[in-house]
């Protein structure tokens, strides 16, 4: 059964922290730009004057995506399918952009999958399919979009990464691996690339609210006790992801590189492993 395509809005009643013309005449390339934290991603760029090609496996959802965000903010959003396992498909995705718009200054690798498990439960082609859409579809479209346009022109990278790593988080080790994997990938492609003018940053959210992953995730717990949780009190909107993401792609990021924001008000040094979680992910998972 095909899945159902869900149409995204954009945010209402949008209120400028910097100017609006910040990234005009710039152009950014965002995988997984179809939905979620990414999709707000391309909004706010977009509402700073900067046009995107959001990508992603499903032309159908980017079409509506597409459509969606250039009537809310005036600004063109081309659409490219790529699956960013394949570099022929990337490449065609980065030339579609070139040919576009004729230029790319920032890439935001968004696409991901994730899932709950337990190792002892998880398969080898289970562990495999996250490490090739997350750690091998950012080094490939880092790759292309270097090799295509940066190195020549300078730019900004952002991997869109977890916090699952830090301590090791249970149910999560195959996507704590890549996401660990991406991390360091952003160390090195910091060190190499700066000399041709491209930053590299990282961006982990914590909990965000209105996202497939938080309603997937947090197997039924409430909103009131996650945020009992967190030391600020607050759970993360896609609004603040994607004006974090903003910030780092401006001069006034200049100096961050090869670094990565925890974007997460304080939960990873808050939350621990308790073993209680692994008795309420069975008890989830029984209902379904």
């Amino acid at each position: 059964m095909a899945s159902k395509v869900v149409t995204e809005t954009c945010l209402e009643d949008y209120r400028y922290s910097f100017r609006s013309d910040i990234l005009s005449g710039k152009v950014a390339f965002i995988t997984g730009g179809g939905s979620g934290i990414c999709f707000t991603i391309a909004e706010v760029f977009m509402r700073h004057g900067c046009r995107t090609v959001i990508v992603g496996r499903n032309m159908e959802k980017l079409k509506k995506s597409s459509e969606t965000l250039t009537k809310a903010t005036g600004v063109k959003c081309f659409p490219a399918q790529a699956d960013v396992r394949k570099p022929l498909e990337v490449i065609a995705a980065v030339e579609k952009c070139l040919q576009e718009f004729g230029r790319l200054d920032i890439v935001v690798n968004g696409a991901a999958g994730n899932f709950l498990c337990p190792l002892e439960d998880m398969s080898f082609n289970a562990f495999k399919t996250i490490q090739e859409i997350d750690i091998l579809g950012t080094y490939n479209v880092s790759k292309v979009a270097f090799d295509k346009y940066l190195k020549d022109h300078g730019g900004v990278i952002i991997h869109i990464t977890a916090l699952l790593h830090l301590r090791g988080t249970l149910l999560q080790a195959h996507v704590g691996v890549a996401k660990a994997g991406i991390e360091t990938l952003s160390k090195h492609q910091a060190v190499e690339w700066g000399p041709k003018g491209v930053r590299v940053m990282c961006v982990a959210p914590g909990p965000v609210e209105a996202t497939e992953g938080y309603n997937r995730l947090t197997m039924g717990v409430s909103a009131d006790q996650i945020r009992q949780i967190i030391p600020i009190g607050q759970i993360g909107t896609r609004q603040e992801m994607g004006e974090i993401c903003l910030f780092l792609a401006t001069d006034m990021a200049g100096q961050l590189t090869g670094s990565t924001i925890y974007a997460d008000g304080g939960i990873w040094m808050a939350n621990g492993n308790e073993r209680e979680q692994m008795q309420s992910y069975k008890q989830w998972r029984s209902k379904l």
